[in-house]
């Protein structure tokens, strides 16, 4: 059980977001996932990293189809963060329709890069720490 609920944003599905079959198209599911994570990092105040000269850099994406999206469908897309250790962290997103329907889950493994060396920090959590963002938006634990 969680203290609060995920990050969440709201997306509607856009007619030339879809496929041939008449449904959302895969890429476009990565696409939303990006959303959420660029959302929650905003609302957690991440251009104080910026200011640090650091960002999240995506360094894998897997997704897993649940139900399929149709136009005019509107989505939650969520986004949580799990810091472990090393210089990698998770983000995850649930994209969820109204009606409660989970359409898809991405796991995507994100470093913390150093804009001026070009290389992943370590102990990422730490970083977010100082600079102060609000990793209580990032996490629903």
């Amino acid at each position: 059980m969680t203290d609060h609920e995920p990050f969440r944003t709201r997306i509607k599905v856009r007619h030339y977001e879809l496929d041939s079959l008449g449904h959302l198209n895969h890429a476009v599911y990565h696409s939303y996932g990006e959303v959420a994570r660029l959302e929650a990092l905003t609302a957690a105040g991440d251009e104080k990293l910026r200011e640090a000269r650091l960002a999240p850099v995506l360094l894998e994406s897997r997704i897993v189809y649940r139900r399929e999206l149709r136009s005019g469908d509107e989505v939650d897309v969520t986004c949580e963060v799990a810091f472990g250790e090393g210089k990698a962290f998770r983000m995850s997103s649930r994209i969820i329709k109204l009606d409660g329907t989970l359409s898809a889950e991405i796991e995507c493994t994100v470093g913390l890069m150093d804009l001026d060396r070009r290389k992943l920090v370590p102990d990422p959590r730490g970083h977010f720490e100082r600079a102060q963002v609000d990793l209580q938006v990032l996490s629903a634990a």
